[in-house]
């Protein structure tokens, strides 16, 4: 019984194994096909992926000559090596990345080839006894004090990478040197290698399909405010929309705005490649790229909010019919407004021209909200069970924070506009609503609901900020 168990646990066993076998051919064909559909995928979501491939082939081929051809290794020898490997570890994606690694390693090694140089010279005066431990004196110093100036956060973030190869291009020429007579003639070849290795990179990177980041930049910041244009258009209809009416929009296509969240860390790694760079295109040479950051930041303050107002669109508590009728107009209008004006700020970013066109989409976003504000001081709630009004309530209290940030966000990019030049800033300046447009707003749009008002009305904002309205 048992021996005839063994025989059928190895049959099985052999059989599983022809199996995978004769499957072999088709999983790998499989696999193939998947890791081609990946890589064509790859090109295709950004074609300068390739572009960028083919440039550090050829940059890394052409330092490469210094190799092959016998005239040019003489020259250099075996220090031929520092510019293949600078094109390698200095060649980025944008233009300006690289510009800031390759000015880095180049003024680095420059200047530490320059003092290790120095401090060779300098302890040979003492004697064969007394040069090894002034060498390591001057090694310790250097580096102790180098190190320290990394933790500044400006060197941190423009100069880390050249630091570390002032450290090392010091230890390398002041160390090496104490066993090589030759150290002026060593010191000059990687000098002279690096700078190669350097420019040739430089050149590729800006001659051969320059990718700015500044231009990443500028889009990206369109972008991010777009996305959010493009959830509050439609999430006053979305909110109010009834169960059997079915969906407008896919509300997938409405959570583009996520990534907004995070975009932080990108903004900052652009704005510092593009300070790198040189004028081009409508970007002059001192363009305001620091402004950047302050317009990313109120547009993360401004997507928090709209985080806010996304997880009350699947509410398991809903309003009562009653009170969706009265607040509906309103909170659509607002919604609706606050999408416009952000789509209008991202267009004048990406044509880069003034951004006078929002201002009529603010001025109709408050007077929806002064309407909702005399709603919300009259006796709309009364009788009406209060956790059915809350998700109304925060929903309209958010669509005031958002208004509020969309404001900032159009004097931000105004002062964009002013800092770089676009065309006719002075002339188009938006103008924000003054207290009469919307108090002729409000007027005009609550004639069709009977309004009680059971104390006065809040106190007048003024220069038509909604915050000191919002907080009440």
């Amino acid at each position: 019984m048992e021996r005839s168990s063994g025989m059928q646990n190895n049959g099985g066993c052999f059989s599983r194994g022809c199996g995978w076998i004769k499957s072999l051919p088709e999983r790998s064909k499989a696999k193939i096909v998947e890791c081609a559909r990946k890589i064509k995928k790859l090109g295709q979501d950004d074609p300068r992926r390739v572009n960028h491939s083919g440039k550090v082939g050829l940059a890394i081929t052409l330092v490469s000559l210094f190799y092959y051809f016998e005239p040019l290794y003489n020259g250099f020898g075996d220090s031929a090596m520092w510019a293949v490997m600078t094109v390698v570890v200095v060649f980025e994606f944008s233009v300006g990345a690289t510009l800031g690694r390759g000015l880095n390693r180049g003024l680095a090694t420059f200047l530490a080839g320059a003092l290790g140089f120095g401090a060779h010279r300098l302890a040979t005066l003492s004697g064969e006894k007394g040069e090894p431990m002034l060498l390591g004196l001057f090694v310790f110093l250097l580096a102790t004090t180098v190190t320290f100036v990394r933790f500044f956060p400006r060197m941190k973030a423009r100069y880390d990478y050249g630091l570390l190869i002032f450290i090392l291009t010091f230890c390398l020429i002041s160390v090496s040197g104490y066993r090589d007579d030759e150290v002026l003639d060593m010191a000059h070849k990687r000098v002279s290698t690096i700078l190669i290795g350097g420019l040739t990179a430089v050149f590729v990177c800006i001659c051969i399909c320059p990718v700015w980041a500044g231009d990443d930049l500028h889009n990206l910041a369109a972008a991010n405010i777009e996305k959010l244009g493009i959830f509050m258009e439609h999430f006053g209809v979305e909110f109010f929309r009834k169960p059997e009416e079915g969906e407008s929009i896919n509300k997938a296509s409405l959570q583009g705005y996520k990534s907004v969240l995070n975009s932080k860390n990108m903004e900052e790694s652009l704005v510092n490649f593009a300070r790198w760079e040189p004028g081009h295109g409508q970007f002059k040479f001192r363009h305001p790229w620091k402004h950047y950051l302050k317009v990313g930041s109120l547009t993360r303050q401004c997507a928090y909010k709209v985080e806010a107002l996304n997880g009350y669109l699947n509410s398991d508590i809903k309003t009562p019919p009653e009170i969706q009728g009265m607040i509906q107009d309103s909170c659509t209008k607002m919604s609706s407004e606050i999408g416009k004006a952000l789509k209008e700020l991202a267009l004048a970013i990406k044509s880069m021209t003034p951004p006078s066109s929002a201002s009529s989409h603010l001025v109709k976003s408050k007077n929806a909200a002064k309407n909702m504000k005399l709603l919300l001081y009259s006796d709309l709630c009364e009788g009406i069970n209060l956790l059915e009004v809350v998700p109304a309530v925060t929903v309209t209290s958010l669509l005031f924070e958002v208004i509020s940030c969309t404001e900032k966000i159009a004097e931000a990019i105004h002062e964009l506009a002013s800092l770089a030049g676009f065309e006719n800033v002075e002339q188009e300046k938006p103008k924000l609503p003054e207290q009469g447009e919307m108090q002729q707003g409000a007027n005009m749009d609550v004639h069709h609901h009977v309004v009680t008002i059971d104390q006065p009305p809040p106190v007048k904002p003024q220069n038509g900020s909604l915050s000191s309205s919002t907080t009440s």
